[in-house]
């Protein structure tokens, strides 16, 4: 990817993260190469700095890791011997930030590639996109480590794979190779080794191209209907869809397109 023309974003952010914006898109990358972009909670709650001062005009953002993962996950040297409550309170701070990427003000794309284990799936979950390289795996290793999964995998991951593909993951050390992910749900795309964040970048600027309510529709209130009954659902979708169809932005939009000013659906691209 070209970054000539993105600039630094001016954020308190820890070194194990950098981030930059370029156009429309944010782009945060995970600078922990020498511990495979590992998650330990300076990162965890600069993740959510970065959130917090994302600029206005940022429309997408784009999370990469650096060097050969995306991440292996928890900082096993972050487990120190905490009680219970300690316990559950470390775990709702990674509830939080990650809760916090998927009702993110803005659409979030995550790259994968190498290493995709543990918290760094958890992570990778809650984003709305996924592009994934043919050198990503999978894997819960929790089990082994005598532990589970404490950053909202148990909630977002079967929701993706199913629980008997989690259970088998987290009871038997399985991993899952980039083109098996791809079939089960984990990434939306899959690329070439290299060309993932490319493909990411493309995806962003397509995504920031939307009309700022339907992504907002899309990112916070279809996970909700999806949830609802089958009534409740139905009912919020007409709300949401008679709000977003009296936005005025909306509206230029289809005025667009019936005076064929604007694109029509295509085959695959």
């Amino acid at each position: 990817m070209d970054t000539s023309s993105s600039q630094p974003l001016a954020a308190p952010l820890p070194r194990s993260l950098l981030a930059r914006i370029q156009g429309e898109v944010a782009i945060l990358r995970l600078s922990r190469p020498e511990k495979r972009n590992a998650l330990d909670d300076e990162t965890i709650l600069g993740i959510e700095i970065f959130l917090d001062v994302l600029p206005d005009a940022a429309k997408a953002v784009v999370v990469h890791g650096d060097g050969d993962h995306f991440s292996a996950g928890l900082d096993l040297a972050e487990l120190t011997e905490r009680d219970v409550v300690a316990g559950i309170a470390h775990s709702r701070m990674w509830h939080r930030v990650f809760d916090r990427v998927q009702f993110a003000r803005v659409p979030v794309v995550a790259v994968l590639h190498g290493a995709v284990i543990g918290g760094g799936l958890e992570l990778a979950a809650a984003a709305h996109i996924r592009v994934a390289e043919r050198s990503a795996f999978y894997a819960l290793p929790e089990g082994q480590r005598g532990i589970f999964v404490g950053g909202g995998g148990a909630v977002r991951l079967p929701r993706l794979i199913g629980a008997a593909r989690m259970m088998d993951m987290m009871l038997t050390g399985r991993a899952y190779s980039a083109e098996e992910g791809q079939l089960m749900g984990l990434s939306h795309y899959l690329t070439e080794p290299g060309e993932g964040l490319a493909k990411a970048m493309e995806l962003a600027r397509r995504i920031a191209g939307n009309a700022p309510l339907t992504n907002f529709a899309v990112m916070h209130v279809l996970p909700r209907i999806a949830e609802s009954d089958p009534a409740s659902g139905l009912l919020t979708e007409s709300l949401m869809a008679a709000i977003a169809q009296s936005d005025e932005e909306a509206k230029d939009r289809l005025k667009a397109f019936l005076a064929n000013r604007a694109p029509k659906a295509a085959g695959k691209t």
